[in-house]
């Protein structure tokens, strides 16, 4: 056995080896050394996990008894409670999560999303009576149902992949759907480990499955062009977010996708200890690798080089305070893979390329360790043109762009092909409020307020993807709307 358990399949009810017995290698971020096996999943499982799925949702109640399934996802969220500590040690050794953001957004990020879904459920409408009406002569009784869509493929990251798995699992079930789980290859583990605790739980055979695979995709392509799962819920890249609308058009499939992000925080000139705003957004946290971080620094050119002197201070004070798996105050350990580490460095290297002044970092760190350590790197000198501050590199790397004044500021966050998340700080909350409603992003913080929570939508403008996951909204996704109207007599 290896550092965290292995993965294997979940499918109809089963805990289960790959057919053929095949499998891969988990290799963790912090040594590049293998951490466990994974199941690598065939098409003959794929298959059986789809037929499972359909057969789950077509024939038994599960759609249905709503109180069923509160009654299940409530006795799941109870496990995972009590099973806190494996789970951010699979965070910890498979993501490549410190301490401090394993403990965090991956686990109790996660665990209050759970909450937070449960909570809104009772919220969830299932019919409404829209009255009675006449249309040609005729008296109606008009209903409105909201029923579940059906079979649904959830295709998950690997950077935060519980916090996605709940996301997209969760609401999906509550919402009377019967769901087939698809991890990164990276992060098999904390998908895998979720089958089991549904097992425990006493889920039915078929309601919740889970393929792992080492091919990034064969199972998803399989999930995505078959007829009989009818909703795609994707997080990922915005290039593999637009092959899954192309294949999934075929079947004219329901697509949620929550894509990449360029995001902008905006410091206003006014804003209250100006230097400690902008030594704050500081881009560390879990290593850069989040779709709604906000990687481009927005400082007024007024104050501009009151800026890089705070920014060259926080990245000083921050250079011994990170790197580290045991030290529970660390938020950033290496990045998640060999593949990740050199798209980092290759952005780094074209950020040099394009003019960009490095300010701090940029560099490799073997001496941390054998995995895939870059440190907290900040450019400066960055125009909105450059591609480091237009295409998302998601890593450690802050860009730093100089405003003139409001309008620019909202001209260069919005001037992206992304819209999933910006930031405002500001001593003037009318001032950071009207800014706010200009920024074309599906959520804005303004002065470090939490726009990410269980309880509230999340998703994207333009192509940081289609529709909202988590709260109300997120339940609401996966249901489908139904019209019933009664006639009666005059």
């Amino acid at each position: 056995m290896g550092i965290i358990p292995d993965a294997i399949l979940y499918i109809d009810g089963t805990l289960r080896g790959a057919t053929g017995g095949r499998t891969y290698d988990n290799i963790g971020p912090w040594t590049g050394a293998v951490i466990g096996k994974a199941s690598d999943a065939t098409a003959e499982d794929v298959e059986a996990a789809i037929v499972a799925a359909r057969r789950a949702f077509d024939e038994t109640d599960w759609a249905m008894n709503h109180g069923r399934r509160l009654a299940l996802l409530t006795r799941l969220r109870d496990l995972m409670r009590d099973n806190q500590k494996t789970l951010v040690e699979i965070a910890r050794h498979e993501a490549g999560a410190a301490i401090g953001a394993a403990f965090g957004a991956h686990v109790q990020g996660a665990l209050a999303g759970f909450d937070a879904l449960l909570a809104v459920f009772p919220d969830v409408k299932w019919e409404e009576d829209r009255g009675r009406r006449q249309d040609y002569g005729m008296w109606t009784d008009r209903t409105v149902v909201y029923e579940p869509v059906g079979v649904v493929a959830a295709i998950t990251p690997w950077n935060v992949p519980l916090y996605v798995n709940v996301g997209k699992v969760v609401a999906a079930l509550l919402a009377g759907c019967t769901v087939i789980l698809k991890p990164a290859p990276d992060t098999p583990v904390m998908a895998s480990f979720m089958g089991e605790l549904a097992l425990q739980a006493g889920f039915p055979a078929g309601v919740f499955n889970v393929v792992s695979s080492q091919d990034p995709a064969m199972a998803g392509e399989m999930l995505v062009a078959d007829p009989r799962v009818d909703l795609i819920s994707f997080t990922g890249s915005t290039a593999t977010g637009r092959r899954i609308m192309e294949k999934g058009a075929a079947t004219l499939k329901r697509v949620f996708l929550e894509l990449g992000g360029k995001s902008a925080m905006i410091i206003l000139d006014d804003a209250p200890d100006f230097a400690m705003s902008v030594m704050r957004s500081i881009l560390v946290y879990h290593a850069g690798q989040g779709c709604a971080v906000t990687s481009r620094l927005l400082v007024p050119r007024s104050r501009y080089e009151e800026a890089v002197r705070a920014l060259e201070m926080a990245y000083a004070g921050y250079a011994t305070k990170w790197g580290s798996s045991e030290d529970p105050t660390h938020m950033m350990g290496p990045v998640a893979s060999k593949r990740q580490f050199d798209r980092v460095m290759s952005y780094i290297e074209l950020g040099k390329q394009e003019g960009a002044r490095l300010l701090a970092g940029g560099r490799a760190r073997p001496d941390l360790g054998s995995g895939y350590f870059i440190e907290p790197t900040c450019f400066v000198d960055v125009t909105n043109d450059m591609r480091i501050a237009r295409e998302e590199i998601f890593g450690p790397v802050l860009v730093v762009i100089p405003y003139e004044d409001d309008d620019d500021a909202i001209r260069i966050a919005n001037d992206s092909e992304y819209g999933l998340c910006g930031g405002i700080v500001s001593a003037d909350k009318d001032r950071a409020m009207r800014m706010a409603r200009r920024i074309r992003s599906g959520t804005v913080s303004v002065n470090g307020g939490m726009c990410i929570a269980g309880d509230l939508p999340f998703g994207g403008y333009k192509s940081s993807g289609i529709g909202r996951e988590w709260g109300r909204e997120g339940i609401e996704e996966f249901l489908e709307t139904k019209a019933i109207g009664i006639g009666v007599a005059a």
